[in-house]
């Protein structure tokens, strides 16, 4: 499997990372060597001193498909979850400002977390969905499918331009503003509607 990204999906998270606003969806991939093991801790890389959080919605492709039309890409999944992408922002600014590219900022061991899968159809309506991450108990980041730039249909289809879409291909769909820094013994949880579908202790 591999794990699509798909950045700057929010404009609000846009605007705090003072970013440009792209034209088109801005991808990256991070390797399935990223995934953090179910019930296990994240432990923050010591190549870094700023690990983010960025909570996503999740979405996993259950068939093969490529040049896979908006109107069809429905077809293409049938589960919605909610995971982490995390960002080691000091080691993503200075690859940045160089040029190169950031996968080690984003795709080193643990980077992605995955939450728990749900069937799509416990939710009306999938570009209306409020979803939240939760630090020591406090809310950090709230957001909502309808602000995206590029809804889940739209993503799939341009993304499957480009790579062709596996069974067990899961899709980050972006994150809101308020992304902020992890320190040791903080605790996250994330929540899809009123559904608690992950906690991650940091060490």
């Amino acid at each position: 499997m591999k794990i699509i990204c798909i950045g700057r999906n929010y404009t609000e998270h846009i605007q705090e990372l003072k970013n440009e606003k792209p034209t088109e969806p801005v991808i990256f991939i991070k390797p399935d060597s990223a995934v953090l093991p179910k019930e296990q801790d994240f432990y923050i890389p010591e190549f870094s001193e700023d690990v983010h959080y960025e909570v996503e919605v999740l979405v996993k492709i259950k068939r093969v498909g490529k040049h896979i039309k908006e109107e069809f890409a429905g077809t293409y999944y049938d589960e919605i979850g909610l995971g982490i992408d995390f960002t080691a922002r000091d080691l993503q600014s200075k690859l940045k400002e160089k040029g190169l590219p950031w996968e080690k900022a984003k795709g080193f061991d643990g980077a992605a977390v995955i939450g728990k899968w749900m069937p799509k159809t416990n939710f009306k309506d999938l570009n209306n969905l409020t979803f939240s991450l939760l630090k020591n108990g406090e809310v950090m980041q709230k957001g909502n499918t309808s602000l995206m730039l590029w809804k889940i249909d739209e993503i799939i289809s341009y993304v499957s331009t480009f790579f062709m879409l596996k069974k067990g291909d899961v899709i980050f769909t972006g994150t809101p503003a308020g992304v902020g820094k992890v320190s040791a013994n903080d605790y996250l949880t994330g929540y899809l509607e009123d559904e608690e579908l992950f906690n991650v202790k940091i060490r």
